[in-house]
């Protein structure tokens, strides 16, 4: 049987039976809950903090009670767990009530009483880099003399001498908004004290991030910590740096108190200070010849990070790797900058600064093609990068690129050439093509550096076979996946192998859940342990087998300066959108939806239909109606009613395909899928719009309202 071919998901049964247990079903003696007191102000000097006498069984935790250092140990420690001096968000955590009664708990924290010296707060990227509020009014910088968390230059070939020589020089901005996750389970964590140990579990996506946070909040050894994960209903990156900023704090209160404490968000509080994907504000400069052709192109990308830095630095560089998107530019600068801002700070998001990057560029290529006067999806194509060419980091595409093949195919299921032809002078129907990839794994040696990811497998006495690894199942597939990978090297049955959510005191620390690396990553490590496993197999007894990771041969990469290979391979993908806008309402229907990808291998066949369906529709929801607002720093959007997401009523049904195009250091030959799945929908449904309008879009979401906007500032 190919490792393609469907089986029936290991976590479905439970699932759609509604057993499976959450962290919000679990039974605790003795349980209390814990509620945040969060500043009420976007930025300001704490001067003092009142809070009302607590009854007996209720208890406050603070930073007084931070045994270790005081910050979110995220890439940087500039997050306090608790504020002390300042606040720079509305939202902010200054301290924790702990207590057996919400109710109790809900009126407590309503009596709490802050006062602040406020300083004017700066909200937006331009008010940042003007250091000057919406009222013009200049206030000191929230980060350094600058607001920036960072500053990126690369660049390829000789741009200055391109342009000299340019016939045209194109100039366009294209802007994208923040983005909700809207899983569906809200933020959850349970701790209590076990043995001398902390130990939490709960709703997440990477349980060695949370530990890491604990010990350092804690100023504990590695043992004194432990972390298992629940059941987690759904992620998208919001659980990879949330559990982070929640079970730092909750880590201190357990170590505290020595009693159980659970906390889960209701759906206003997970929208109204849970992090959102980054906004952008990206622009290109781009020479062209007599012809049309592309010369060299700059591009400068902004992203806002908000309050403090999380991994917004990170975001950032993926931005900007992908910021030439799938095309060969052979001369090109490439700007990035990351601002401090007074809002919610920014986060992981499925794509990972990618689909930010990726919807401009192919805005800007559909504003190439149009003056050109070529269809969108033909210009791409000449334009394609191939194996061998240099990319934005100065190393060499080293990837077999069938992306050729994948837009003859799409073009056979969707019709699009003929559309894109026919659409041209129709008043309403449109459709738009995009083109994309996606690096899978850490940037650079960020594996190899960093990560350093090990797996692990165990064949007990009677022979039974377990899965050690620190990666997560949040709806993806990973338990089932993971079996199949392993069983497929040992010829087992998967259904005889074992499988467990991850408890950091039993598995090895394989990495985060993110990035596009569990299958392709730690999918191989699992394989080439099955292999040893395979190999050692008569020995008698319990065995144990375990795979590091190493760099795949030929890559280079320079962290200093950015250079060299970004990542060890790309997942590919075209999509297409059709849609029929309403001249009088701007309202937009999609009336067709297609997908072509290269994933290496699908593990799974309905596995991966499942995460191009779901990623297809959170990506149209990105580009069509998830509206999110900043009005005097709180999201003016913060429950399910005005944060509109796509129904099953918005959206026909995705036809896709995947192409086998093997990568040799995934497990039988797979690649990342997760986050490319996402990253096409929002420029093809732009782009759609794009072709039925005749006009340029380069702001999303494209609700009604935008669309009107845009049409009557050209007028």
């Amino acid at each position: 049987m190919k490792i393609s071919q469907s089986i029936t998901r290991f976590d479905a049964r439970e699932k759609g039976t509604g057993e499976t247990r959450y962290v919000a079903d679990l039974e605790v003696d003795g349980l209390n809950y814990g509620r945040f007191y969060r500043s009420p102000y976007p930025r300001g000097i704490i001067r003092e903090v009142k809070v009302p006498p607590l009854p007996e069984g209720y208890h406050m935790v603070d930073h007084r009670d931070v045994p270790g250092e005081n910050c979110i140990a995220m890439i940087n420690k500039d997050w306090p767990a608790f504020a002390v001096d300042e606040v720079r968000y509305i939202g902010q955590i200054i301290l924790l009530l702990v207590g057996p009664d919400r109710e109790v708990l809900d009126s407590l924290i309503n009596r709490i009483e802050m006062a602040l010296e406020e300083v004017p707060a700066l909200y937006t990227m331009e008010e940042a880099e003007a250091g000057r509020s919406a009222e013009g009014v200049k206030v000191p910088p929230i980060l350094g003399d600058t607001n920036l968390y960072a500053d990126y230059h690369l660049s390829i070939g000789d741009t200055a001498s391109a342009f000299a020589r340019a016939a045209r020089v194109v100039e366009q901005t294209c802007q994208t908004g923040f983005q909700e996750h809207i899983y569906m389970e809200t933020q959850g964590l349970l701790g209590w004290w076990e043995e001398g140990q902390v130990a939490i579990t709960g709703s997440m996506q990477c349980p060695y991030y949370v530990k890491h946070a604990a010990q350092v909040a804690l100023g504990c050894a590695e043992e004194a910590v432990r972390i298992t994960q629940a059941p987690t209903g759904g992620g998208f990156g919001g659980k990879e740096d949330y559990p982070e900023i929640m079970g730092a704090p909750l880590a201190v209160a357990v170590n505290k108190l020595k009693i159980p404490i659970r906390m889960v968000f209701d759906r206003v509080e997970d929208i109204s200070f849970t992090s959102k994907r980054h906004p952008a504000k990206i622009s290109f400069r781009t020479a062209l010849d007599e012809t049309g052709e592309i010369l060299a192109m700059e591009v400068d990308t902004q992203l806002n990070g908000g309050a403090y830095e999380s991994y917004s630095c990170i975001v950032l560089q993926r931005a900007i790797f992908h910021a030439l998107g799938v095309y060969c530019i052979p001369h090109a600068t490439v700007r990035g900058r990351a601002w401090a801002t007074n809002t919610v700070p920014s986060g992981a998001f499925r794509g990972f600064g990618a689909p930010q990057a990726l919807y401009a560029i192919e805005t800007h290529m559909n504003e190439l093609a149009r003056l050109k006067g070529e269809i969108p999806g033909d210009f791409k194509k000449r334009c394609l990068i191939k194996t061998g060419d240099p990319t934005i980091t100065r190393g060499f595409m080293k990837d077999k690129i069938i992306m050729p093949a994948m837009y003859d195919r799409i073009d056979q299921i969707s019709g699009y050439r003929r559309k894109a032809e026919a659409y041209k002078n129709h008043p309403t129907l449109g459709i738009g093509i995009s083109f994309f990839n996606h690096g899978c794994g850490f940037t650079g040696d960020g594996e190899q550096r960093l990560i350093k990811a090990r797996a692990k497998l165990r064949r007990d006495e009677k022979g039974r076979v377990e899965i050690l690894t620190a990666n997560v199942e949040m709806g993806q597939g990973l338990l089932t996946t993971f079996r199949k990978i392993v069983a497929e090297v040992l010829e087992i049955p998967p259904e005889t192998i074992i499988h467990a959510n991850p408890d950091t005191n039993r598995v090895p620390n394989s990495g985060p859940t993110a990035a596009s690396r569990s299958v392709m990553i730690v999918g191989y490590l699992l394989q080439e342990a099955a292999k040893e496993l395979k190999a050692r197999w008569a020995e008698p007894g319990a065995i144990e087998a375990e795979s590091h990771y190493t760099m795949p041969p030929g890559l280079t990469w320079n962290q200093e300066t950015m250079e060299g290979d970004c990542y060890p391979s790309y997942g590919w993908g075209i999509n297409v959108v059709e849609v029929e806008v309403d001249p009088e309402t701007c309202e937009v229907e999609t009336r067709g939806i297609w997908a072509v990808y290269d994933v290496g291998v699908a593990i799974d066949n309905a596995i991966m239909e499942g995460q191009i369906e779901g990623g297809m529709i959170q990506g149209l929801g990105y580009g069509s109606l998830e509206k999110m607002e900043v009005k005097d720093g709180k999201f003016h959007q913060n429950t399910m009613a005005d944060y509109t997401i796509p129904t099953s009523l918005d959206f026909p049904t995705t036809v896709s395909e995947t192409m086998d195009n093997p990568f040799e250091y995934g497990p039988s030959g797979a690649k990342g899928a997760g986050e490319l799945v996402f990253d096409g929908a929002a420029p093809a449904f732009s782009g759609a719009v794009e072709n039925a309008l005749g006009r340029a879009m380069p702001r999303i979401p494209l609700t009604p309202e935008i669309i009107l906007e845009v049409l009557e500032n050209e007028n």
